[in-house]
């Protein structure tokens, strides 16, 4: 017969916890300066952004006019001779030694102004297939009626989480209006 151990293992805390009360005070005013700090670095970080971004912007803007300038160019002398580079319009491409220029048609799409009075006119003129009804589901009504729900309906389930937050006691310098 053996000898049942009256030992139990538990895995080690692989961080830092606690010990008293005085400790929690401190890792919380610690945990303040540390959010502070890295708010500070991350401000750093988003100006030295901006400057870069501002000189390559800078840099980039006569470039992006002259590409510009040259795509309207282009696509004036190839409409004035599209016939001859497309074959007749037999082609929608043509291969020049440095590259090639296309003509594409995009897919069709609607606009619509005024979406109310485009819906009461097709009503009016009896072509409600061009007419979308939404069905969905109202959350927020189920969420009022929970208690009444329950779980009796398959598909609909009722969660809530608990977070836990350390918000750090901060004090702002209040700004004077003279």
């Amino acid at each position: 017969m053996s000898k049942k151990s009256t030992r139990s293992k538990v895995a080690a805390v692989e961080h830092w916890v606690p010990q008293s009360r005085d400790e929690v005070n401190e890792a919380i005013a610690e945990l303040g300066r540390q959010q502070r700090e890295r708010l500070r670095i991350e401000t750093a970080m988003n100006d030295e952004i901006a400057q870069v971004k501002a000189k390559h912007d800078a840099d980039a803007k006569p470039l992006g006019e002259r590409i510009s300038e040259l795509t309207k160019g282009l696509h004036l002398w190839c409409e004035a001779n599209r016939a001859t580079l497309t074959q007749d319009n037999k082609v929608k491409f043509h291969d020049f030694a440095t590259g090639q220029v296309k003509w594409r048609l995009t897919p069709w799409s609607v606009s619509l102004q005024k979406v109310e009075d485009v819906i009461a006119l097709l009503k009016a003129k009896s072509l409600t297939q061009f007419i979308r009804k939404k069905e969905e589901v109202d959350k927020d009504a189920l969420l009022a009626s929970r208690a009444e729900i329950g779980d009796s309906i398959k598909g609909v389930t009722f969660k809530q989480k608990e977070e836990f937050a350390v918000i750090p006691h901060e004090s702002k310098i209040e700004e004077v209006q003279l």
